[in-house]
C-alpha cells in the first residue's frame, strides 16, 4: 500500500475514528480532506492540524453529497482515496414509536451516504493512481447490540455491500478495504454515552499498520473474533451482549 502522497477524503473526519485516521495519514505525508455536519468541529480539527482541508456537508442530504463530490473533484483532482467513515448511533426502544425522520437520518448517514458517494466517486477514482475505497463498518455487523438496532442493521448492510463492491471492482485498479472497529472509546452516540471500548489511539495505530500491510479486512479485538466466529459462537455472543 502507498503510505504517502495520497489525497484522501474522510467523511465524519472531525472527531473520533475519522479524526484519528486523519491525523495518522497527515503524519505519513498525505493530503487529507475531512467533511462533517458541524462547522465548529471542523474548524477545531483544522486549528489542531492547519494542513487539514475541511468541508461542511450534511451527508443525509442527497444534494449535499453531490455537492461534496463536485467540490472535491474540482479542488482536489488527484484525490485517490475515499474513506466512508461518517456514522451515527442511536439507542432506540422499538416498543415505542418515534418520528420516521429520525430513523431515516440514521439510515441515510450510515448506509445511503457511503453507497451514494461510492457511486459518485468510482468514475473519478478509475483515473487515479493507487485508488482505494475504505468503508468503516463494525463488529456489530456480525452480532448486533439490540439497543442500537438501526445502527447494527446499517453496518451489516454496509459490510454486505462492501463484499459485493470488492468483487465487482476486482478487475479494476480500485482496492476495496473494510475497516471493522470493535467498541472504541469515542463520543459515538453522544458525549458521555460511549466512554468504553478500545483506546482510540491503539485502534487507529493498528488500522494504519494493517492498512500498510495490505489487508483487505482490518479488525481489532472483538471485531477480529467476531469476523472469524462460527454461527454458534456468534449466537452465544449475541446472548451475552444483550443479557
Amino acid at each position: 500500500m502507498n503510505s504517502e502522497s495520497n489525497t484522501i477524503l474522510i467523511t465524519g473526519g472531525a472527531s473520533g475514528i475519522g479524526f484519528s485516521l486523519a491525523e495518522h495519514f497527515l503524519k505519513l505525508g498525505n493530503t487529507v480532506v475531512i467533511c462533517g455536519r458541524r462547522k465548529d468541529k471542523l474548524e477545531e480539527a483544522q486549528a489542531i492540524h492547519p494542513h487539514l482541508h475541511i468541508k461542511e456537508c450534511n451527508l443525509a442530504i442527497e444534494s449535499e453529497r453531490i455537492g461534496l463530490f463536485d467540490w472535491t473533484a474540482k479542488n482536489f483532482p488527484k484525490l485517490n482515496v475515499l474513506i466512508n467513515n461518517a456514522g451515527i448511533q442511536r439507542r432506540i426502544d422499538l416498543k415505542n414509536s418515534e418520528e420516521w425522520s429520525e430513523t431515516r437520518q440514521e439510515i441515510a448517514i450510515n448506509l445511503e451516504a457511503p453507497i451514494h458517494l461510492t457511486t459518485l466517486f468510482i468514475p473519478h477514482l478509475l483515473n487515479q493512481q493507487n485508488p482505494m475505497i475504505l468503508n468503516v463498518t463494525s463488529g456489530l455487523a456480525f452480532s448486533p447490540l439490540a439497543n442500537v438496532p438501526v445502527y447494527c442493521a446499517t453496518k451489516a448492510a454496509l459490510r454486505s455491500y462492501t463484499l459485493s463492491l470488492r468483487h465487482q471492482l476486482a478487475s479494476t485498479p480500485i482496492d476495496v478495504i473494510e475497516i471493522i472497529p470493535p467498541a472504541v472509546n469515542t463520543d459515538l452516540g453522544g458525549v458521555g454515552l460511549h466512554t468504553f471500548g478500545a483506546p482510540l489511539s491503539e485502534f487507529s495505530e493498528s488500522v494504519i499498520k494493517q492498512f500498510l500491510e495490505g489487508k483487505k479486512e482490518i479488525t481489532f479485538g472483538f471485531s477480529e473474533k467476531a469476523a472469524n466466529a462460527s454461527r454458534e459462537e456468534l449466537n452465544d455472543t449475541f446472548k451475552k451482549m444483550n443479557a
